[in-house]
């Protein structure tokens, strides 16, 4: 017969597999702090030593980083995905920041379907409570904080997704866009009309999630963001018209 003795599970086995679902579903993020050992001991009810154990086989697996007087953190595991080469590749090319896009409409529009029939309430109420903070920061034109909010709500959806590989690869995705590395998302901030557009843009996704309509949270994902496409094609048009102009005008102060 198929059957073996039951082990009862090591207490440190069990710290293990509660705080690799933590990093999984991304409520522990790359860079967080976890508390004292103390107080994490007490709070997971195990030993310290236990705990020593659990957080010294997370530190070998490279989930977990300890830093002498600072405590111990999630290690930064994102963005492993693209080698430092192809970063620079598509920071240098255009079309990067295109395709960038397409991808983002896929994914964010599927995540929206998902959020709208698989989020939470909770989940939902923190995606609206970002939105609200985004019309704050709106009426005080707070452009940093405008363009800071707006990466926070689409990770918000995209958490409501409930889906812990799109969760990893698009957090992976944003640390990029965050870094500049496809486009400078203040800039888009910075003009009055645009960010007006851009707010209503988002208020039209979050309607379409809190009413749990997929189809019309996708349909807002992918009006956003294709117009978020058309201001940057703008914005590099009139770069490259600018730098044409100023050639133009350096040469005629030369002749």
């Amino acid at each position: 017969m198929p059957f073996e003795p039951v082990q009862a599970e090591k207490l440190s086995s069990a710290v293990i597999r509660q705080i690799e679902q933590l990093i999984l579903r991304g409520v522990l993020r790359p860079g967080d702090r976890l508390p004292s050992e103390r107080e994490l001991s007490e709070r997971m009810g195990v030993s310290r030593p236990s705990l020593r154990d659990a957080i010294a086989d997370l530190q070998d697996r490279g989930l977990l980083d300890s830093r002498p007087g600072s405590g111990v953190f999630v290690a930064e595991v994102l963005g492993s995905a693209f080698s430092p080469a192809l970063i620079n590749l598509f920071s240098q090319h255009e079309e990067s920041v295109f395709d960038y896009l397409a991808f983002r409409r896929d994914m964010e529009g599927l995540a929206a379907e998902r959020a709208a029939k698989l989020g939470s309430d909770t989940d939902l109420k923190v995606i609206g409570t970002i939105l609200a903070k985004m019309e704050a920061a709106h009426g005080k034109r707070a452009s940093t904080d405008e363009a800071e909010l707006d990466a926070a709500f689409h990770m918000a959806i995209i958490e409501a997704s409930h889906n812990v590989i799109m969760l990893h690869m698009m957090r992976s995705m944003y640390d990029l866009l965050k870094q500049g590395v496809f486009y400078n998302r203040q800039v888009m901030f910075r003009n009055k009309t645009t960010r007006a557009d851009l707010l209503d843009q988002h208020r039209a996704i979050n309607a379409g999630l809190q009413a749990r309509d997929p189809a019309a949270a996708r349909l807002a994902v992918n009006a956003h963001l294709d117009y978020v496409e058309e201001a940057l094609s703008d914005q590099l048009k009139a770069s490259k018209n600018e730098a044409i102009a100023r050639q133009r005008f350096e040469h005629e102060l030369s002749r």
